[in-house]
């Protein structure tokens, strides 16, 4: 199969709102009026972010999630995506189940993939992703005042399990293992929630590199300080390390590769918080507040601050 008959078979898909999709040098993307477009890029490299045995159709999902993440994180409505695929060979079956997780989540956003490239090489994708947000109403990592509560969306430290377990580091019961590795090859990107915290987030992130080093983010472009409750634990995490306290924390804290959203908001706006994650069926959690003293303190369950620190993914890190 040559690179054209793989991009026909696999890859055109029908869109409507673009100008023009697939075919030719460029795509046409068109704005409405009064929004500004939101792009973002993520690449997924085999070693690196997954493992070479994935499933494909699961790498397909989590491909295009990791970018939905980003547009989530801004408040965003997706519009179009373009994807750029490196394969060691034409394996029509496999292209066949990537293309159908890839799809799936696509259609699932109401997605367009517009164009992109095709060539052989190690394998590695890379996906440009479009949204659209009111102009001067995306959510931002700079925002975040003294004294907003801090939140996170659905659980984390789940895909760290896995990630333990399929490494070798721990044993896991087959179906605590299961639901951990679902959560590390097909996250759910929060795009209703982020729509929905426009105008109530003073500040937004999603977490790719784990917890503490992801905030560190938001704390340093607002130029705040934070203080962060240490007892968050999911239930996978309880269930797959009921005796290993510290795992659970390092899981929770800086595990990477929850795409879950971050967020910042007044006190005063808890009700509105709490009325957006039921609207959007996402569960959120308060997990601290922010601070005007610059750094950011743990504390435990008994509410003494914690000396030990723990480090975030660096893909440069030694």
């Amino acid at each position: 199969m040559g690179e054209f008959d793989l991009i026909r078979t696999f890859f055109t898909h029908p869109v409507r709102r673009a100008a023009l999709g697939v075919g030719d040098d460029c795509a046409l993307l068109a704005p409405t009026p009064g929004m500004q477009l939101a792009v973002s890029s993520d690449m997924l490299v085999e070693g690196r972010h997954f493992f070479a045995d994935v499933a494909p159709l699961r790498l397909g999902h989590k491909a295009l999630a990791v970018n939905l993440s980003d547009l989530a994180a801004c408040g965003a409505r997706p519009l179009a995506f373009t994807l750029a695929l490196s394969l060691p060979r034409a394996d029509a079956a496999w292209v066949a189940a990537f293309a159908e997780g890839l799809l799936a989540l696509a259609d699932a956003h109401d997605c367009e993939l517009i164009g992109g490239d095709t060539t052989q090489g190690p394998l590695n994708i890379c996906i440009t992703v479009f949204g659209e947000v009111p102009a001067g109403q995306a959510l931002l990592r700079s925002g975040a005042r003294a004294g907003d509560d801090i939140y996170v969306s659905g659980s984390l430290g789940d895909a760290r399990l896995a990630l333990e377990a399929l490494q070798g580091r721990l044993a896991l019961p087959p179906e605590t293992l299961a639901a951990a590795r679902l959560r590390l090859e097909m996250p759910t990107p929060r795009v209703a929630l982020g729509q929905a915290l426009r105008g109530i987030a003073s500040s937004a992130l999603d977490l790719s590199d784990g917890l503490l080093g992801d905030l560190g983010h938001i704390l340093a472009q607002s130029r705040v300080g934070a203080c962060i409750d240490t007892r968050l634990t999911s239930p996978l995490l309880a269930a797959g390390l009921p005796n290993d306290a510290e795992l659970v924390r390092q899981c929770t804290l800086a595990g990477g590769d929850d795409y879950e959203l971050c967020f910042t908001a007044a006190p005063a706006l808890r009700a509105q918080v709490a009325a957006t994650a039921l609207a959007s069926d996402t569960p959120v959690t308060r997990i601290g507040s922010v601070q005007s003293q610059t750094g950011l303190r743990l504390l435990d369950a008994q509410g003494q601050e914690m000396l030990k620190r723990y480090a975030s993914f660096d893909h440069f890190s030694v």
